[in-house]
């Protein structure tokens, strides 16, 4: 059922800053946003009574920041109240409880009905990620001609609004300045309901590696607030957040004081602190839960380089959760489960020479492929880290389908007495393909932390204190066999 109110609307006191049709914005991929407007004000002498409508509904209180950028007028915040419950059917209903009030029936004419109960449950409290519950309304029970029924019979209607009922949300403050005039004040404050993230499209062509990138950012915002013709900025980075509603930490606003202040950069991307601030090149208008998406970057003849990777240790997780270097030891059967699959990954430099180079902040990395017909087809898809200027993106993509891995476990022994222990493998790699390709074979030294390899078919690459790989070409149609044997000691 659709309500319909019939109300007159009394404002005395408190007079109403005029904001800025022009926010701005700088939104956090964490659930919040800093937002800047300005307030046109028109203060006395002394204390004034001033409310602000048309906030979020997910401001966080004392982080408002109002002052005079000018710094001609000093504001003081006496008292500030933010009223975030704007008026819905029950809400107006429990304001009129033990009051009679008409009803419209589906032929159009009323009906009297007494509110004894009006089934409103205030949401007051926040659930375990910080937002606010609204729990489920009870049923609202109304007395007609003596007797009780549950249920509306009607559409309510209401003769007035009352003076505890607000239609946005908004901020009441008690202020005191100096000295009177007309100025633009500048008003800041964090709220949440805002993320963004970006995703990033690359295409290659039917044969080759030099690819095409192209990269959006997403906007979404849920904040109960609509920003007209708003500058938009996008903070990337882990920055510290204390979460609404808990003590814990998400990640804390260590830039929040700096980011209120910051001025537009002249590029679309700017280290900024610690973090990077990507800014939209116009403006734009975000409408209240709506998500909007924006091309950010695009480049042609990107080289990339396509990686197979066989890391044929199988171990179940949970099974060997916290075990130390005795119990592997002492397990014989550790280490005998063979992985098939043989990863494919996709690696491309991200530096200016390589038509790339802006800083890249995490995202989804879709991947497609240029058929014989023209057509692109999906390949895979994974997520990257915040990615500086200069260094690999290195991303899995799946798993080959014509390379099968084996590896096998020869021989195993320990002596505890002598504290040696040795162990040999053999690893077969199987390429289905009508082309040669290149596999690197990972291999982990999980027995001890002191090791080294006794023997080995092939040379080997240490890649760090307990890890070695073997770069290995696999002819078309063939078999490629890798044998080695380690010693450890303690």
């Amino acid at each position: 059922m659709i309500s319909r109110f019939l109300f007159i609307l009394a404002l005395s006191g408190a007079s109403f800053a005029q904001q800025s049709s022009q926010p701005s914005l700088t939104i956090y991929n964490q659930d919040f946003a800093v937002v800047r407007e300005e307030l046109q004000l028109d203060l006395k002498s002394g204390e004034n009574q001033l409310t602000a409508n048309d906030i979020t509904t997910r401001l966080e209180p004392d982080s408002v920041i109002l002052r005079d950028p000018a710094g001609k007028h000093t504001l003081q915040v006496l008292e500030q109240n933010y009223r975030a419950d704007p008026v819905s059917q029950f809400s107006l209903l429990s304001l009129y409880e033990g009051r009679t009030i008409d009803f419209e029936l589906p032929d159009h004419t009323t009906v009297k009905g007494k509110v004894v109960r009006s089934g409103f449950v205030r949401p007051d409290y926040f659930n375990l990620n910080g937002y606010q519950q609204y729990p489920a309304q009870e049923e609202p029970i109304i007395e007609v001609e003596g007797r009780l029924r549950f249920g509306l019979p009607g559409t309510p209607i209401f003769p007035d609004l009352t003076a505890e009922s607000i239609l946005k949300p908004r901020l009441e403050w008690l202020l005191s300045t100096d000295k009177s005039g007309k100025f633009p004040a500048e008003f800041s404050y964090v709220t949440g309901g805002f993320t963004w993230q970006a995703d990033y499209n690359i295409v290659a062509p039917e044969k080759g590696d030099l690819v095409d990138i192209v990269g959006w950012v997403t906007m979404n915002n849920q904040s109960g607030k609509t920003f007209e013709n708003a500058r938009i900025k996008l903070m990337a980075g882990d920055v510290n957040k204390i979460e609404a509603g808990r003590g814990g930490v998400i990640g804390g606003v260590a830039a929040q004081r700096a980011a209120l202040s910051a001025a537009a950069p002249p590029v679309s991307e700017k280290a900024f602190d610690e973090y990077h601030l990507y800014t939209l090149e116009r403006r734009t208008t975000l409408r209240d839960r709506e998500t909007k998406e924006v091309e950010f970057i695009r480049a042609v003849g990107v080289t990339t380089k396509q990686l197979y990777i066989y890391d044929g240790l199988k171990l179940d997780s949970n099974r060997y959760y916290n075990w130390n270097f005795d119990n592997i030891r002492n397990d014989h059967s550790y280490g005998t489960e063979s992985n098939p699959k043989v990863w494919v990954m996709r690696e491309f430099r991200n530096s200016e020479a390589n038509h790339l180079g802006m800083p890249l902040p995490k995202g989804r990395v879709r991947f497609y492929r240029r058929n014989d017909d023209g057509q692109v087809e999906f390949t895979g898809e994974n997520t990257i880290e915040h990615t500086p200027h200069d260094e690999t993106v290195r991303i899995y993509t799946g798993n080959a389908f014509d390379l099968v891995g084996e590896r096998r476990r020869t021989d195993y022994t320990v002596d505890n007495s002598r504290r040696v222990a040795n162990e040999s493998f053999e690893i077969k790699l199987r390429n289905h393909k009508k082309e040669p390709v290149d596999v690197r074979v990972v291999e982990h030294l999980y027995r001890a932390a002191n090791w080294e390899i006794a023997s080995s078919s092939v040379e080997y690459n240490k890649i760090d204190s307990r890890t070695i790989e073997f770069p290995v070409t696999i002819a078309p149609d063939a078999e490629k066999v890798i044998t080695y044997a380690a010693h450890y000691t303690w």
